[in-house]
């Protein structure tokens, strides 16, 4: 084990280090210069088609299995999770306050990747021989770049299937189960039952069962978070400023060791910041389109401007509250990190209840990033090995869940950041030779000239 433990460590080292940094930011600042901004631009059009989207336009009922907001609410049960909470405070512990400035540089730069993976996962999607709806990275690779590029696809969801039993399942588990036990006395093995029998019963129903849980319990979730991370705020309002300050100041310039803080050198800054942003918000991952394929729409456009919502609302405000939430307290140079040192700044302005709330949040993000993954992986695996497949994967990843719970999860912390890192190689290379279809789908939107999947494009096929 401690041979495969150093393994993992030092691809874990390579394929997290400066060259995939750039590479995500890289495609993503392409993609967000190609759409010229649009969608910062189109910020507000988004939120609005979000709206109208909690049911599916007349005539688009039979185009897909879930409406185009449970769509983004299924992507944002996978991605608004640990990273929101334990992830931030790690970047801040390694990186410094700079680090939420580059978290948020990727946030930017991510929305025009996130669009563009849902752009074409609707142009591109299929549907399976149970008569669903899939799509994503694997689909787009296959028939938007042609057959010949199955085999990336393949690779794609090799990784994705594999993945998910790491950072969307048992590395949740088991944050759900340290938290309960620190706050409740818990035992693991009780915590991971109930999560086990809870999601078990949700993911067994499918797509639609996952959608209509997730359409309810992260925005209630999401909302509760903030409104608790603004009382904060309130209450530590004399030091917001000081905080921002500390946010672009040492963006650019190191920081200091202060108490139990190391201090960080820019280049620690920026690549925690971007690497937690990316953890968090998974743009350029192609998880997140892998749910938009199933969403209720004829227009891959429409879809894209719900999607990059995502990102927005994972990173520049979830994330953004559990940071400036840290920065107003005394606790970020106390030395803690992960959730526990967010939970020690909450519990500073709500005394007594702060790390409750911490726990609460933790435990229910932690439990539908379970449910949204259940969906990446099994679409991966039915990719794999077609539709028959995808009860064997459900029911060996629910059992999974309370191996996580109860295990210690080093090494399967480890190997799913590789995966994670391996998804986002075939994405990335997917989303840069069919970004002339994204560019092309896009301005005929915004023409009045929407082209309909089915329909001829002058793609690299």
């Amino acid at each position: 084990m401690e041979t495969l433990n150093a393994v993992f460590s030092a691809i874990n080292d390579v394929v997290w280090g400066p060259l995939m940094l750039i590479l995500l930011l890289g495609v993503g600042v392409y993609l967000q210069l190609g759409l010229k901004l649009l969608p910062i631009r189109k910020l507000g059009a988004g939120f609005s088609l979000l709206w109208k989207g909690r049911k599916a336009e007349k005539g688009d009922e039979d185009e897909g299995e879930i409406s185009p907001f449970n769509a983004l609410m299924t992507s944002l049960s996978a991605t608004v999770g640990t990273g929101n909470i334990a992830g931030v405070a790690t970047a801040i512990f390694l990186g410094g306050p700079g680090a939420v400035f580059w978290m948020w540089i990727t946030a930017l730069v991510g929305m025009a990747t996130k669009f563009s993976e849902a752009v074409l996962a609707v142009r591109y999607r299929e549907v399976d021989a149970a008569g669903d709806h899939v799509g994503g990275p694997m689909y787009y690779i296959r028939n938007g770049l042609g057959k010949k590029w199955a085999w990336l696809g393949g690779l794609f969801a090799f990784f994705g299937a594999v993945a998910a039993f790491g950072i969307g399942n048992t590395v949740q588990s088991n944050s759900v189960a340290d938290g309960l036990s620190e706050s409740l006395g818990m035992p693991h093995w009780l915590t991971g039952m109930i999560i086990m029998l809870l999601a078990g019963a949700v993911i067994l129903g499918g797509i639609k069962r996952i959608a209509k849980v997730a359409g309810k319990l992260v925005p209630v979730m999401a909302i509760a978070y903030i409104v608790c991370g603004l009382l904060v705020l309130v209450i530590n309002i004399d030091h917001v400023g000081a905080a921002l300050g500390l946010i672009f100041g040492h963006a650019f310039t190191p920081i200091s060791a202060a108490g139990g803080f190391a201090g960080a050198a820019v280049a620690k800054a920026i690549q925690f910041g971007v690497a937690r942003g990316v953890f968090s918000n998974e743009a350029g991952l192609g998880s997140a389109p892998i749910a938009h394929a199933a969403a209720q729409t004829k227009n891959p456009v429409r879809q894209g401007l719900v999607a990059m919502l995502g990102t927005f609302i994972d990173t520049i405000i979830v994330c953004s509250v559990t940071a400036l939430a840290i920065l107003t307290s005394t606790e970020w140079t106390s030395g803690e990190t992960g959730a526990a040192l967010t939970a020690m700044a909450f519990d500073g302005a709500l005394p007594g209840i702060g790390q409750y709330v911490v726990s609460f949040a933790l435990a229910v993000f932690a439990f539908t990033t379970i449910l949204g993954w259940a969906f990446y992986g099994e679409k991966c695996f039915e990719y794999l090995f077609g539709v028959a497949s995808i009860k064997v994967y459900r029911v060996v990843y629910i059992l999974a869940i309370l191996v996580g719970a109860v295990a210690p999860l080093e090494f399967v912390w480890l190997m799913a950041s590789v995966f994670n890192a391996m998804m986002a190689i075939p994405n990335l290379i997917a989303l840069a030779l069919l970004s002339p279809v994204v560019f092309k789908l896009t301005n005929d939107h915004f023409a009045g000239k929407t082209v309909l999947p089915g329909e001829d494009l002058d793609d690299k096929r």
